[in-house]
C-alpha cells in the first residue's frame, strides 16, 4: 500500500522477502511471476535504498484530513479519499503485530518493525544479486528466474547502487541510531535493545554482502570500483587490530574486483568471462586502479593498503601472463614494486591479524577461497620475491645468532615477513569448518607416497604430472624445512601444523616428517640430518625425559614446589608446544600415524609423554602432551593400553597420576589461577570414555573400576569449580564445560543392569571389599539425591539464564552456554532412565535411598529462596532463536514431567505465580512454535544451519506433545495455560480472542492456528502439511483433543468458527497428499476429518444451519465451486467471479464429491516385508527375541525397539566363543544388519496400517455424523441416495480389489451397514412421502436407479464371499447391511380400507401389473440364487456357530431371503445340507441356558436372543407347507418336548425387588414369556400351515400340550391379566382351539390323564371366555391405562385386539368341540348351562373357578346367556370399531387440511421424549401421522375381522344349544336325580350320546326360551344383519349370520312344550 513518496507498511516488505526466499532460495514452481510482480511493485525501494521520505507540517496535515477531504496517490488521477479504514489500518498495524512481541509497547515494536522492514530489503537485495550468473559461483536456478534478477540488479546499479550501499554503510552505526532512539525513547529492555542492534547490524551486513557478492559474479564500472577503494582509505580497525564483518565484506568485494584467477578454472565459459573482464577490455580501468593503488598517500590503515597492493600486483602478474595482457605492459611491469611496497606494509601480519581476527572470515566459503588464491599465487607467481624473503631470513638468523654469541641485542631492523608468512598460513589452514581440505594443494603426491588406503583428489592421477602450481607450493613447503634457522623453527611448525589440518594432508605432512628422518650417510648419534622430523621430534623428547627424572628428588618429598634447578627455557617451551600441537594434529586426522608412531619400537610417544607427565614441567606443557595423548586415545587399541599406562605411571604404585593431578590442581594451577592442566584431563577423559571402559581398570593393585577417576573429577575439579579464582574469567566456564562432557558421556552410555544393584565383593590381597559400581550408576545416584552434585547442575542452569537475560557478551559465554546444555542433558538422561533404575533398585532391595528428580525439581533454590527449578528450565525456551539446543533439552525435560498429574497443578501455580515471569514463559513456548527456521526431516549429516533449524523443529515436536500428554490429564494443567484458557475459573468460560484483543497475549494456540494457516489461503494448501507434515500432524491433534474434550469444546470451537474459519479452510484442501510421507498425510486428514465431525454435530444441535450447510456443501458437492472466492463478496469479485467460472467450468461438468477423493486418498493396499532369510539364526527363535523387544509407543501403536534389538542380537554374536566364530563375523554382523531393517520395515508397515485405519475410522465418522446429525433436510433426498451410492461403491471398489489389507475390512464393514442403513432409510422415506411408485416400475425405484441397487447389493455378496472362514464380527455387519438393503424392497403397510378392491377375485390379481416393490425383490432375488451354494453355505455356517451376534443377523438374513424365496431354493439347501436339522437340534442343547435365564439375578441375556432368532426363522420355514412337515420330519416338537424350560413358570411377585432400575433387563417373568411365546408362534404356524397333512402336525403339538399341561393350565388359570399374558393366552388358546380339530384326538393314544386335561382346558377355557367377555374386560382396559398414560390409545388397542383375538379363539374353540361331537344337534355335547340371564356383576364369569374339579355341580358349566351378552358386546364393538375405521379413513385422505393440533395428538405416541414433536420438522409430522393413521385402520380392521368371526361362532354356538335344548333335551325334575355326578358328568362331555339322561328341569328350559327371546331381540337381530351388510359382503360367508339369526328366531318363537 504505497501512499506517496513510497512510504510503506512492514508488511509488504515482509511479503517481498518471502516472495524472494522463495524464489531464490526455496526454488518454489510458480515463484518467478510473482517475484515479477513483487520487484515491479517494489522498485522504488531498491532505487532509493533506506531512504524515509521527508516530514513535513505540510504532509501531516493532508494525513489528518484525509478521511473528509481525500488525498492524491501516485499512478491515480484526482485525490481519492483515504477511508478511515486505511489510516486505522496504518495505525493497527503496530497493534497487530503487537501481540508477537510480549512485553513491548507500541512505539518499541515499531521500531522493531521499522528496522526489520530495512533488513527485508536489503536481505532480498542481497538474495536478488546472488542469483545472477557469474564467474564464481551458482544456484542452479531456472533460467528465467536469473533473466529477471539479472535484467533488475543491472537496472538497479546503473542507478547508482554501489554508491548508495557505501554511503549506507558509512551513515549507519549501531551507536549512532542507539543515540537516535534513546533520545526518543525508543529504546526498551536488553532483549528489544539486542534484537534492535542485531537488525541494524544485520542490514549493514546485508548490504555489503551484497556489494561482495555482485562482485563475485560481475565486475564492478571503474567509478564503481574507485568509490570503493576510496572507501576502503578511511576504513578504520577494531580495537584489536581487525576489521570487523562489514568492512571484511568490503574488503572481499575489491579483492574480487581485482581477481583473474578464475581463469585458470577453464570453465566451458572462460571466453564469455574475459569478454566481460573490465581488466582486460578497459584500459581506462586498469590505469585508474593503478594509479589509485600506486599513490603513495597512506590509507588509515596501512596493512589493508598493503594487501589491496598486493591483489593488485599478483593480478597484474596473471595478466602479464595472458595473451589479452601485452596491452597492459605498461602497468604490469609495475607488479615487483607493488609487491615490495605490499610486503614493507606487514601485508601478512595484516592479513592475519586485521582479516583473519575477523570472525566471520572463516565463515564464509569464498572468502577462504580468495585469501587461498592471494596466498598461493603470491607463493607461485613471485618465487624471486619468495626466494629473497627467505635469503633475508637466514641473514637474519646470522645476526641474531652473532648478537647472542656476543651477548648484546639483536638489531632492531630485522624484518620477519617470511615469518608472518609461516604463520599467516599456520592460522589460515588450521581453521577448516567447511572441510575444503584447501592444503592439500601444498603436497604433491610423489609415487613413494601411493598408498592404497589415500583416497584424495590426486590418488589414481599417480602417472600424470600434477599441476605447476602445486609442485611450485609443495617444493616450497620442502625448501623451507632444508637447512631450517632457529629463528624460523616455531613459525615452521606452526606452517606444518596448518598444513597437516585434515585426513589426506595430515597423512602427507606424517609422510614428510618421517621421509625427512631417513639417515642420511652415517651420523654419530644417528639421528637425522633435519631438525623437522619424527626422529629428531621424539630423540628430543626422550632426552628431555632422561634429564628431568634424574632431576627428580625422592619422590617422598613435595616435588612439586621445588622446581628443577636445570629446567627447560622459555624458547624451548615454545619450540616443545608447537610441536606437540603439530603431533596432535596429524595424529588426530590420520589413523595409520596414530598407529605407525604408537608402535615404533624405538619412539614409544605414549610411555615418553606419560613419563614426561610425571616430571617437573609447566602445567602448561603438561596440558599439550594431554591433549596429545587424548588425541592418541581416539584409536581404541591405543585407549586400552593407554588406559592401562595411566593406572601404573610408576612401578608399585597406582594412580599415581590422579594423585598427582590433584595436587598440581590444588597447590599450582590454584595459586596460578589458570587451569590448562585440568582442562586437558578432563578432555583426556572425553575421549577415553567415547570407547569401552575396561572392566577391570585398575584390577590387582586396588578395587578395580573407574571410580577413583570419577571421584577426582566430581569433587576435586567439578564441586570446586565456582568457586576457585581464575585470571582468565572464559577458563571458569571452559573448566565447568569439560568436566560436565565427561560426566554427559558417561551417563548416555550408563544402561541400568539388574547386577549394578547387587553389592559384589572383589578380593584385593587377600581380603574381601566391596566391588565399584559402574560410573554411570554412580552419576545416576547422585542425581537422584539432593546432593551437591545436582545441586550445583541446577545453580548452574540458573546462572546460565540469569546471564543470558542480560543479553550482554562476556568471556566465556559459548563454555556457559556449553555447560549449560549438558547439565540439561544430564537431567534430561536422568529422567529417562530414572524409572527402570527405580524398578530394578525396588526389584533387588538394596539400602539405596533415591527419589525420583522430578520431584527433587520442585525443591526450593537455596539462591532465590524458591521452588523455581523448573522454571529456570522453562526459561530456556525463551532464548530459543540464540541457544536453540538448550530450548530443545528444555522441552524434552518438561515434557517429561509433564507425564505426573501431580506435579501439572504444582507447575501451572509456578508458571502462573508471579506475572512477569508467566509472560515470559509463555512467550518462549510462543516462539519455539512460531520459529519460521525449523525444518522436518533433515538427514544428521548437513550444515550447522540445517542441524539447527532440524533442532528447532525437534523442539515444536516436544512442545506439542507436551500440550497433547497435559490435555489428558484433570484440570487445571500447563496445557491449558499455555493454550490460553482460564485455570483460575472455570474451563469452559474461556472467551479466546485474536492475539491483542481485550488484551488477550499470544498462547500456543494462536501460533499452532498460525502455523497451520499459513498458505492456507492458496490453491497449494497449507504450507505445514507438507514442509513439515509430522508437526501438522500433531497440530491437528491437538485442535481435535481441544474440541473433543467437553470443558475446552465449547470455547475453542466458537473460535475456530467466528474468528479463523479454521475448518473450512482446511477442510477445502483435502485431501492431503504427500508421496514422501503418507502416513502423516493420513494421521493430518484423521484428527481434521474427527474435528470437522465435531464440528457438524455441534452445529447441528445449536441449528446453524448456515455453517453445518456449508461445511456439508463442501463435502459433498459433486459440481464445481470457485474454491478460493471468500464468502459475502459482491460487486467485481462477484463478476470476476462468473467469469472465471464460465472459463473455467463449462467443460466440466462434475467434479469428485470431496469425501471420496479423501477415500482415494487412503491406499488399502499394504506392501508387507517378506521373510527373514537367515543362515545363521534360527528363525522362530529371532521371531522370538523380536516379539519380545516390542512396546507400545506414544502413538499407540505396537513397535519393536530396534536399539534394543540390535544390543541383544550384538551380545548374541559377541558371546561367540572359538575361532570359526571370529572368522564369521563379518558375515554374522551382515545378517544382523539385515534383521534390523526388517524390523523397521516392519515397523513401518505397523505404523502406515494403524494411519490407514486411523484415516478410515475417521472418515466413516465423518460421514456417519453427516449422515446421522445433520438436519436431514440439508441433503434433498435423492441427492442423499446417489451420495450414498456413490460411496458405497467406491468403498467396495477399494475392499474388494485384490491387494486390499485385511485390516481395514472392519471398518470399510462397519461403515457399509452404517450407509445402508441410511439408503434404506431414505429411500423409505422418499416413498412415505408420496413420491408413490406409479412410474416407479419404468425407471426405477425412488431416486436410485433399481441397477444402482443391484450393483450395491452385488458388491455386497462379494464383500461377504470374500470374507471367507474368519471375519466371522466383520460378516455381522454386513449381514446387518444385507437387511437392511433387503428392506427396501419390502412393501410398506397399506390401509386396510375393508373396500371389494382389497378383495380382488384371484384373476384380478394374477393379471395387475407387477408393482415396483416385487419387480425389485424378484430382482434382487434372482441376483441373490446366481451366487449358488457359495453364499447360502457362508450363512448357514454362521447361523449355525460362531460369535452371537453373527449368528442372529445370519439367521434374520436366512429369514428375510426365506421370506421372499418363492422357489424355495434355499429352504431345500437348508434341508438337504442339513443344517435346519442342526438347528433344530441345538434347542435340546439350548434348554439349560435358557433355564439359566430364569434365575432372579440378571444373566447375560445373549442366549435368549440367539433363541428368539433361531425361532423366528423356524416359523418362518415353518409358513410353508414343505417347511413345516420338513421341521416335523427333523422332530422339531419332540426336541420341544423335552425342553424342561416351559414348566419353570417364575413367580411374578417374588422378583419384583430384582427388578432392574433401568428397565432394560426385563423381569424373570417376561424373560419366560419371551421364551414361551417365539414357540406357541411356531406352533400355531405349523398348525396353519399343515393343512393337509393336519394330523400329523396337530397331534404332535397335543402331544405337548399335554407333556407341558401342568404349566398350560397355570397359564389359562392366570390371574394378572397383563397385557403380556393376553398375548399369552390369545397364542394358547389358538393352539388349543387347532389342537381340537377333527381326527386329532384318534392320533393321540387315549389315556386318562390326557382325558383328564383336555377337559380341564375346556373348563379352563370357558372359565377364561367368561372373564373377557364379562365386565373384567373394562377394568383391565381401564388399568391399561393407568399404567402407562403416555402410551394409552396404543397400549388399549393392543389389549383389545389380545381380548378379542381369546374370545375368537375360545368360541372356535366351542365350536370345534361341537362339530367335532357330532354333525346333528341332538347328539351334540352342551358346553353352557340351559340358563339366558347375563352374567350379573364381576362374578359371572368366575362362576367355575371355586373348584376344578370334574365333580362340579352341571349348574356350574357358564350359562348360554354368556354367549349372548358376548355376541352383544361384540356387536355394539363393531360399530364403534366401524366407525372408528371410517373417521381414520377420512383423516387419511384428507390429511393436508388436518389442523397442527390433530397432527401432533397423532405424531404423540411415535415421538419418544418431553417437547419431541415440537422438534421435528413439518414434512416428518405428516409422515408420522400418516404413518400413525395407517395403523390405527389396519389395527380397526382387524378388530373388525375378530368381531364379526365371534358373532358369527356366537350365534352358531347358540343355535346349536338351542336347538338341543329347546327340541331334543327331555327335562327331569330335580327330585329323581339319584345317578352320581361325576360319571353324568363325564358322560354328557364324554360323546354325544346318552345325554337324554339330563339334569335339566322343565322349568329351566321355558326360563331359557324366555330370557332367550328377550336377550335376542329385535334390535340386536337388526344389528346383526346391519353387521353383515357392512362387512360380510365383501368376505366370501356372506348370509351366514342371516341364516342363523332366521334359525335362532325360529328356534325362539316356537311354543313352549
Amino acid at each position: 500500500m504505497a501512499v506517496n513518496s513510497g512510504a510503506s507498511l512492514w508488511g509488504p516488505l515482509k511479503e517481498l522477502w518471502e516472495t524472494v526466499e522463495g524464489a531464490v532460495l526455496r526454488r518454489q514452481p510458480e515463484s518467478v511471476h510473482l517475484l515479477d510482480l513483487q520487484l515491479k511493485k517494489h522498485k522504488p525501494h531498491f532505487v532509493s535504498l533506506f531512504k524515509n521520505p521527508a516530514k513535513s507540517a505540510e504532509q501531516r496535515e493532508k494525513v489528518r484530513k484525509a478521511s473528509t477531504e481525500g488525498i492524491a496517490i501516485q499512478g491515480q488521477q484526482g485525490s481519492r479519499l483515504l477511508p478511515e479504514q486505511l489510516l486505522t489500518e496504518l495505525r493497527s498495524l503496530v497493534a497487530h503485530q503487537q501481540p508477537h512481541f510480549p512485553g513491548l509497547t507500541r512505539g518499541l515494536v515499531a521500531v522493531l518493525l521499522y528496522w526489520d522492514g530495512k533488513f527485508c530489503v536489503a536481505n532480498s537485495l542481497r538474495s536478488l544479486i546472488q542469483s545472477r550468473q557469474g564467474k564464481t559461483f551458482t544456484l542452479e536456478l531456472s533460467g528465467e528466474l536469473v533473466a529477471l534478477t539479472t535484467r533488475f540488479t543491472d537496472e538497479l546499479m546503473s542507478q547508482g547502487l554501489t554508491k548508495r550501499i557505501l554511503s549506507l554503510v558509512s551513515e549507519i552505526n549501531v551507536t549512532r541510531e542507539f543515540e537516535r532512539l534513546q533520545k526518543e525513547r525508543g529504546l526498551g529492555n536488553e532483549k528489544h535493545r539486542k534484537e534492535v542492534s542485531d537488525l541494524i547490524k544485520e542490514c549493514r551486513q546485508a548490504l555489503a554482502d551484497s556489494l561482495f557478492s555482485w562482485t563475485c559474479q560481475s565486475s564492478l564500472t571503474k567509478d564503481d570500483t574507485l568509490a570503493l577503494i576510496g572507501h576502503l582509505e578511511t576504513m578504520t580497525a577494531e580495537a584489536d587490530g581487525s576489521l570487523d564483518s562489514v568492512n571484511l565484506a568490503l574488503v572481499m568485494a575489491l579483492l574480487y574486483c581485482l581477481d583473474v584467477s578464475f581463469l585458470e578454472q577453464g570453465t566451458e565459459d572462460r571466453e564469455d568471462l574475459l569478454q566481460a573482464l573490465p581488466l582486460l577490455t578497459e584500459r581506462q580501468y586498469v590505469s585508474a586502479v593503478h594509479s589509485r593503488l600506486m599513490d603513495s598517500q597512506p590509507w588509515k590503515l596501512p596493512g589493508l593498503q598493503a594487501v589491496c597492493r598486493l591483489a593488485w600486483a599478483l593480478a597484474l602478474r596473471a595478466l602479464s601472463q595472458l595473451p589479452q595482457g601485452s596491452a597492459l605492459v605498461e602497468f604490469t611491469e609495475a607488479d615487483e614494486a607493488l609487491a615490495d611496497q605490499a610486503l614493507l606494509g606487514d601485508v601478512f601480519l595484516f592479513m592475519k591479524e586485521g582479516m583473519l581476527g575477523c570472525e566471520s572470515c572463516g565463515q564464509e566459503e569464498f572468502y577462504i577461497r580468495r585469501i587461498h588464491s592471494l596466498i598461493t599465487d603470491f607463493l607461485a607467481l613471485m618465487p624471486v620475491k619468495v626466494k629473497q624473503l627467505r635469503n633475508r631470513a637466514d641473514e637474519d638468523a646470522r645476526l641474531v645468532h652473532m648478537s647472542l654469541q656476543m651477548g648484546s641485542e639483536p638489531p632492531s631492523s630485522l624484518r620477519k615477513d617470511l615469518d608472518h608468512l609461516m604463520v599467516l598460513i599456520g592460522e589460515f589452514y588450521s581453521k577448516d569448518i567447511f572441510g575444503l581440505e584447501l592444503g592439500l594443494e601444498f603436497w604433491c603426491p610423489t609415487e613413494s607416497l601411493q598408498h592404497t588406503s589415500l583416497q584424495g583428489s590426486y590418488l589414481g592421477m599417480a602417472l600424470q604430472r600434477p599441476p605447476h602450481k602445486q609442485v611450485v607450493l609443495s617444493k616450497f613447503v620442502r625448501q623451507m624445512g632444508d637447512l631450517l634457522p632457529s629463528t624460523l623453527y616455531i613459525s615452521y611448525l606452526r606452517m606444518l601444523k596448518g598444513l597437516a589440518n585434515g585426513p589426506q594432508c595430515a597423512h602427507y605432512c606424517f609422510s614428510l616428517l618421517k621421509t625427512n628422518g631417513a639417515p642420511h650417510g652415517d651420523n654419530i648419534q644417528g639421528v637425522a640430518g633435519s631438525p623437522v622430523s619424527w626422529e629428531h621430534f621424539f630423540h628430543s623428547l626422550m632426552l628431555y625425559h632422561e634429564n628431568l627424572r634424574r632431576d627428580l628428588p625422592n619422590p617422598d618429598t613435595s616435588h612439586y614446589r621445588h622446581p628443577p634447578l636445570r629446567g627447560i627455557t622459555q624458547r624451548e617451551l615454545e619450540g616443545l608446544t608447537a610441536f606437540l600441537q603439530l603431533l596432535t594434529t596429524i595424529v588426530t586426522w590420520s589413523e595409520n600415524a596414530r598407529l605407525a608412531l604408537c608402535e615404533h619400537p624405538q619412539w614409544t610417544p605414549v610411555v615418553v609423554m606419560l613419563g614426561l607427565l610425571q616430571c617437573s614441567v609447566p602445567p602448561v606443557l603438561k596440558g599439550e602432551l594431554l591433549h596429545c595423548l587424548a588425541a592418541f586415545g581416539k584409536s581404541p587399541e591405543i585407549a586400552a593400553s593407554l588406559w592401562q599406562s595411566l593406572e601404573y605411571t610408576q612401578p608399585n604404585e597406582y594412580l599415581t597420576f590422579i594423585l598427582g593431578s590433584q595436587v598440581e590442581l590444588n597447590e599450582i594451577e590454584s595459586s596460578c589461577e589458570e587451569y590448562p592442566l585440568t582442562r586437558a584431563f578432563c578432555q583426556l577423559m572425553s575421549t577415553l570414555v567415547e570407547g569401552s571402559l575396561p572392566v577391570n581398570l585398575g584390577a590387582g593393585l586396588r578395587v578395580p573400576g573407574f571410580e577413583p577417576y570419577l571421584t577426582f573429577l566430581r569433587d576435586a575439579v567439578f564441586l570446586p569449580f565456582p568457586t576457585r579464582a581464575y585470571r582468565r574469567p572464559a577458563e571458569k566456564w571452559e573448566v565447568a564445560d569439560a568436566v560436565l562432557e565427561v560426566f554427559h558421556k558417561l551417563l548416555r552410555d550408563y544402561e541400568p543392569q539388574p547386577s549394578d544393584f547387587v553389592q559384589e565383593m572383589v578380593e584385593l590381597q587377600g581380603e574381601q571389599v566391596p566391588a565399584h559400581k559402574p560410573p554411570g550408576h554412580s552419576i545416576m545416584f547422585h542425581l537422584l539425591n539432593d546432593s551437591p552434585m545436582l545441586a550445583l547442575c541446577l545453580s548452574l542452569l540458573e546462572e546460565g539464564v540469569r546471564q543470558l537475560d542480560t543479553y550482554a557478551p562476556f568471556p566465556g559465554k559459548k563454555q556457559l552456554e556449553s555447560a549449560v546444555l549438558h547439565c540439561l542433558c544430564l537431567l534430561d538422561l536422568a529422567l529417562q532412565k530414572e524409572v527402570m533404575f527405580m524398578d530394578l533398585l525396588r526389584e533387588s532391595q538394596a539400602s539405596l535411598l533415591v527419589s525420583p528428580l522430578e520431584q527433587l525439581l520442585q525443591g526450593v533454590s537455596p539462591q532465590t529462596r524458591r521452588a523455581d527449578h523448573i522454571v529456570n528450565i522453562a526459561r530456556y525456551l525463551y532464548h530459543s532463536s540464540s541457544n536453540p539446543e538448550a530450548a530443545f533439552q528444555s522441552a524434552k525435560i518438561l515434557r517429561h514431567i509433564a507425564r505426573y498429574p501431580n506435579i501439572q497443578m504444582r507447575l501451572v501455580g509456578d508458571f502462573t505465580h508471579d506475572q512477569a515471569v508467566s509472560e515470559k514463559l509463555m512467550a518462549g513456548f510462543v516462539e519455539c512454535l512460531d520459529n519460521d527456521e525449523a525444518e522436518e526431516g533433515i538427514e544428521k549429516g548437513d550444515d550447522a544451519l540445517k542441524k539447527i533449524a532440524r533442532i528447532q523443529h525437534e523442539t515444536q515436536i516436544h512442545i506439542l506433545n507436551l500440550l497433547i500428554t497435559s490435555l489428558e490429564l484433570k484440570t487445571p494443567n500447563l496445557a491449558l495455560y499455555l493454550l490460553g484458557y482460564e485455570v483460575k475459573k472455570p474451563v469452559s468460560s474461556t472467551n479466546l480472542q485474536d492475539p491483542g484483543v481485550l488484551g488477550c497475549p499470544r498462547s500456543c494456540l494462536h501460533a499452532i492456528l498460525s502455523l497451520l494457516q499459513r498458505g492456507s489461503e492458496k490453491r497449494s494448501g497449507p504450507l505445514l502439511s507438507r514442509q513439515a507434515p509430522h508437526l501438522a500432524e500433531l497440530c491437528y491433534q491437538v485442535i481435535y483433543q481441544l474440541c473433543a474434550c467437553a470443558d475446552t469444546s465449547g470455547p475453542t470451537m466458537r473460535y475456530l468458527r467466528t474468528s479463523q474459519d479454521f475448518l473450512f479452510s482446511h477442510l477445502q484442501h483435502l485431501p492431503f497428499i504427500l508421496p514422501s510421507n503418507q502416513i502423516a498425510a493420513l494421521s493430518q486428514m484423521s484428527w481434521l476429518m474427527k474435528t470437522a465431525a465435531i464440528e457438524l454435530r455441534v452445529t447441528s444441535l445449536n441449528r446453524q444451519r448456515s455453517h453445518t450447510q456449508r461445511l456439508v456443501n463442501l463435502l459433498l458437492d459433486d459440481q464445481p465451486h470457485t474454491q478460493h472466492a471468500a464468502d459475502g463478496e459482491s460487486g467485481m469479485e462477484e463478476q470476476t467471479r462468473s467469469v472465471s467460472g464460465f472459463l473455467h467450468f463449462d467443460t466440466v461438468s462434475k467434479v469428485r464429491r470431496k469425501l471420496l477423493s479423501v477415500l482415494d486418498a487412503i491406499d488399502f493396499s499394504q506392501d508387507v516385508p517378506e521373510l527373514l532369510q537367515l543362515d545363521f539364526f534360527e528363525r522362530t527363535q529371532i521371531e522370538q527375541v523380536i516379539s519380545n523387544c516390542e512396546h507400545v509407543n506414544e502413538q499407540g501403536h505396537t513397535v519393536c525397539n530396534v536399539k534394543l534389538l540390535h544390543r541383544v542380537l550384538v551380545a548374541e554374536v559377541n558371546a561367540l566363543q572359538g575361532m570359526a566364530a571370529i572368522g564369521q563375523r563379518p558375515l554374522l554382523m551382515e545378517e544382523v544388519n539385515s534383521i534390523l531393517q526388517q524390523v523397521v520395515e516392519r515397523n513401518r508397515v505397523r505404523r502406515s496400517l494403524s494411519a490407514k485405519r486411523h484415516a478410515l475410522q475417521s472418515w466413516r465418522s465423518l460421514v456417519e455424523t453427516l449422515l446421522t446429525a445433520c438436519p436431514a433436510d440439508l441433503i434433498p433426498a435423492d441427492d442423499r441416495q446417489l451420495i450414498i451410492r456413490d460411496l458405497l461403491l467406491d468403498l467396495h471398489d477399494k475392499v474388494l480389489s485384490e491387494d486390499a489389507a485385511g485390516e481395514l475390512m472392519p471398518i470399510v464393514a462397519g461403515a457399509v451397514f452404517t450407509l445402508t442403513a441410511h439408503l434404506s432409510q431414505s429411500v423409505l422415506s422418499e416413498q412415505q412421502q408420496g413420491a408413490g411408485l406409479e412410474g416407479a416400475a419404468s425407471s426405477g425405484f425412488a431416486s436410485i436407479a433399481n441397477s444402482a441397487l443391484h450393483l450395491i447389493l452385488r458388491k455386497l455378496l462379494d464383500f461377504i464371499l470374500c470374507t471367507g472362514g474368519g471375519f466371522q464380527r466383520l460378516r455381522a455387519h454386513l449381514y446387518g447391511s444385507l437387511l437392511y438393503y433387503l428392506q427396501i424392497a419390502q412393501k410398506p403397510e397399506e390401509p386396510d380400507t375393508l373396500q371389494t378392491g382389497k378383495w380382488k377375485s384371484m384373476w384380478e390379481r394374477l393379471t395387475a401389473p407387477e408393482d415396483g416393490f416385487s419387480k425389485l425383490q424378484r430382482e434382487n432375488l434372482a441376483i441373490i440364487e446366481s451366487y449358488g451354494t457359495a453364499l447360502m453355505e457362508v450363512v448357514c455356517r454362521d447361523a449355525c456357530d460362531g460369535h452371537e451376534i453373527g449368528r442372529m443377523l445370519a439367521l434374520a438374513v436366512l429369514d428375510r431371503i426365506l421370506s421372499i424365496d418363492r422357489q424355495n431354493q434355499w429352504l431345500v439347501y437348508l434341508c438337504n445340507s442339513g443344517y435346519l436339522r442342526v438347528l433344530v437340534e441345538s434347542l435340546r442343547q439350548d434348554d439349560a441356558t435358557l433355564q439359566g435365564l430364569l434365575t432372579p439375578q440378571p444373566p447375560l441375556l445373549k442366549p435368549l436372543y440367539i433363541y428368539e432368532s433361531k425361532m423366528a426363522l423356524l416359523t418362518r420355514v415353518a409358513k410353508t407347507g414343505q417347511g413345516a412337515v420338513e421341521l416335523l420330519r427333523c422332530g422339531l416338537v419332540s426336541q420341544l418336548m423335552e425342553c424342561q424350560v416351559f414348566d419353570m413358570i417364575p413367580d411374578s411377585d417374588a422378583h419384583r425387588v430384582m427388578r432392574d432400575q433401568s428397565g432394560f433387563i426385563p423381569s424373570p417373568l417376561d424373560r419366560y414369556r419371551q421364551i414361551l411365546l417365539p414357540t406357541l408362534r411356531l406352533f400355531q404356524v405349523i398348525l396353519t400351515s399343515t393343512t393337509t397333512n393336519h394330523q400329523q402336525g396337530a397331534a404332535q403339538v397335543l402331544q405337548w400340550l399335554i407333556v407341558h399341561a401342568d404349566t398350560i393350565q397355570s397359564l389359562l388359570r392366570c390371574q394378572e391379566l397383563s397385557m403380556r399374558a393376553l398375548q399369552e393366552l390369545s397364542l394358547l388358546t389358538g393352539i388349543i382351539s387347532k389342537t381340537a380339530l377333527p381326527g386329532t384326538r384318534l392320533k393321540v393314544k387315549s389315556n386318562p390323564i390326557s382325558n383328564l386335561s383336555s377337559l380341564l382346558q375346556q373348563r379352563l377355557c370357558l372359565s377364561l371366555l367368561g372373564r373377557l367377555a364379562g365386565s373384567e374386560r373394562e377394568r383391565l382396559l381401564k388399568q391399561a391405562e393407568m399404567a402407562a398414560p403416555g402410551e394409552s390409545a396404543e397400549r388399549r388397542e393392543e389389549m383389545e385386539v389380545a381380548m378379542q383375538q381369546v374370545c375368537a379363539n375360545i368360541m372356535e374353540y366351542c365350536q370345534t368341540l361341537l362339530l367335532q361331537s357330532s354333525a346333528q344337534a341332538q347328539f351334540s355335547i352342551c358346553l353352557f348351562g340351559p340358563s339366558g340371564g347375563e352374567p350379573a356383576g364381576r362374578d359371572a364369569g368366575r362362576a367355575d373357578l371355586s373348584s376344578t374339579l370334574p365333580s362340579v355341580a352341571y349348574s356350574r358349566a357358564p350359562s348360554l346367556g354368556l354367549v349372548l351378552y358376548l355376541l352383544k358386546n361384540s356387536a355394539a364393538d363393531f360399530f364403534r370399531f366401524h366407525q372408528s375405521h371410517r373417521q381414520s379413513l377420512g383423516k387419511l385422505q384428507s390429511l393436508e387440511q388436518l389442523p397442527p393440533e390433530e397432527l401432533k395428538e397423532l405424531c404423540q405416541g411415535l415421538v419418544s421424549g418431553p417437547g419431541g414433536v415440537e422438534k421435528i420438522s413439518s414434512v416428518q409430522r405428516s409422515l408420522l401421522a400418516k404413518r400413525r393413521l395407517v395403523q390405527l385402520i389396519n389395527n380397526r380392521a382387524k378388530l373388525l375381522a375378530l368381531c364379526s368371526y365371534v358373532i358369527e361362532t356366537c350365534l352358531f354356538v347358540l343355535w346349536r344349544h338351542l336347538e338341543y335344548y329347546l327340541l331334543y333335551c327331555t327335562p327331569t325334575d330335580p327330585k329323581d336325580s339319584l345317578l352320581p355326578g361325576v360319571s353324568a358328568y363325564r358322560s354328557r362331555l364324554g360323546d354325544g350320546r346318552g345325554l337324554g339322561l339330563s339334569r335339566v328341569s322343565q322349568q329351566d328350559l321355558d326360563q331359557l326360551q324366555t330370557e332367550m327371546a328377550t336377550g335376542f331381540g329385535e334390535a340386536l337381530q337388526r344389528k346383526l344383519l346391519e353387521v353383515e351388510g357392512l362387512y360380510s359382503q365383501v368376505r366370501s360367508r356372506y348370509t351366514f349370520i342371516q341364516a342363523l339369526v332366521r334359525r335362532i328366531r325360529g328356534l325362539l318363537r316356537q311354543p313352549k312344550s
